[in-house]
């Protein structure tokens, strides 16, 4: 059972419809699909609650995909050969929550977060239907697994990638579980206690719930407010509120 009790009275003791949002989870695991990944176990935790609650799901390894390095959206126009990021970028583009996991690795997110990171990025100068950023009105959080410290820090730093790319970050966005430092066990090892850990599945629970409001918020209110924050309008001359020294 990946929900302990407390996870799954809070699943069946609310009144709350999240059966039109859909989430993404991708696993920056170093390991291919079919190779036990100590992140996707944490990660099982967060998507069985998302799914008891109704909530599409889908957990992908970027490592499983041919994924090059850069800040364009297809790469094959930039002199590799090959580039299934075109393949991918619509399940992010279609996700109202996007959960990014990473093991830690010397204190760091994997290096296939960091290029998660900068595909995504790849996308951000696109426009919605109403000229704002392409990643606003969606969600965003973070789960970390490791051997070593560093929770937190990897945590600070994809957090704050996806925020500036536009995702809403909700409160406890983040969750994560460390072992004994060194080569102790990881946490879907036998006798880690990593899935009886009181701090990690909180946090995890906290995190999961949060995400689920904060999408079912957006989602309610039409996604973020357009007034402020619309690139077209900034281009063609818009200053909002503010004075626009062209026309004084």
């Amino acid at each position: 059972m990946t929900m302990n009790d407390k996870q799954q009275a809070l699943c069946e003791g609310h009144d709350f419809d999240f059966s039109d949002l859909s989430a993404l989870f991708l696993n920056c695991t170093l390991k291919p699909t079919g190779t036990l990944s100590n992140t996707e176990a944490l990660i099982n935790v967060s998507k069985a609650i998302m799914e008891a609650n109704g909530v599409a799901t889908e957990v992908l390894r970027p490592v499983d995909f041919e994924l090059p390095p850069g800040v364009y959206p297809d790469m094959t126009e930039h002199g590799f050969e090959r580039d299934e990021w075109p393949q991918l970028c619509p399940k992010v583009m279609d996700a109202d929550i996007l959960v990014v996991g990473t093991p830690i690795w010397l204190g760091e997110e994997s290096s296939e977060c960091r290029r998660l990171i900068e595909r995504l990025y790849g996308e951000s100068g696109n426009l919605n239907d109403k000229g704002q950023y392409i990643y606003y009105g969606r969600v965003a959080g973070c789960i970390v697994t490791g051997n070593e410290d560093g929770v937190k820090h990897c945590a600070m730093s994809v957090l704050y990638a996806l925020q500036h790319l536009g995702y809403s970050i909700p409160p406890q966005a983040d969750a994560g579980w460390i072992g004994e430092a060194g080569p102790g066990a990881s946490y879907a090892d036998e006798g880690s206690g990593g899935p009886e850990n009181d701090f990690t599945q909180r946090n995890t629970t906290f995190m999961t719930w949060n995400l689920m409001h904060m999408a079912r918020l957006l989602r309610d209110a039409g996604g973020i407010p357009a007034h402020g924050n619309q690139r077209s309008a900034w281009d063609a001359g818009c200053r909002f509120d503010h004075p626009n020294p062209e026309y004084r």
